[in-house]
């Protein structure tokens, strides 16, 4: 049976939301450390 009208699935977008935020935030965390490690090797290799 549909819902009544005007009635929304807010609870569920919100959690949704916050869990994709989530996500991006880590891989955009876990990119920025790839990138600072490589610097870190490139800067020991220029250095030797």
């Amino acid at each position: 049976m549909p819902k009544p009208k005007g009635q929304k699935n807010g609870n569920n977008k919100a959690k949704h939301s916050k869990l994709m935020a989530q996500k991006k935030n880590k891989l955009k965390k876990e990119a920025e450390l790839r990138k600072e490690r490589l610097r870190e090797i490139v800067n020991k290799s220029k250095l030797e």
